[in-house]
């Protein structure tokens, strides 16, 4: 069975930094999409950073340039860091994957992602 565990959360300063980690397990990434996706009250979760089955990275445009999304295959994790960190950041964040090839560049689509997280807090303040 797929478990994610997402972690590296809490609260940053304007313009700080934190590190989100999603350890995987069950899961082998062969050629399947693995993404970062938030959600703040009131809003849909959206798309934050993606990699393909291909190694495609994906950034919203709202976090590109700031944040930067890895896989360390041996560790088995998914990681995102954030930096400049703004109060608009603010959400749960989750990490999910795939459970089918996914090549080409990754969606921000959360239908195509069949597991997910149970996510993290981040909370930036002004």
């Amino acid at each position: 069975q797929v478990q994610l565990v997402e972690s590296g959360g809490g609260s940053a300063q304007d313009g700080g930094s934190l590190r989100l980690s999603c350890a995987l397990s069950g899961y082998t990434w062969n050629r399947g999409c693995m993404g970062w996706f938030r959600q703040s009250p009131g809003n849909e979760r959206e798309g934050v950073a993606a990699i393909s089955g291909d190694q495609l990275i994906r950034y919203a445009d709202s976090v590109k340039d700031r944040f930067t999304i890895s896989l360390d295959n041996a560790a088995n994790a998914l990681y995102l860091q954030m930096n400049n960190l703004k109060p608009e950041d603010t959400a749960m964040y989750y990490c999910a994957v795939t459970n089918h090839n996914c090549i080409g560049g990754p969606p921000f689509t959360t239908r195509s992602y069949s597991v997910w997280g149970q996510g993290t807090q981040v909370t930036v303040s002004s």
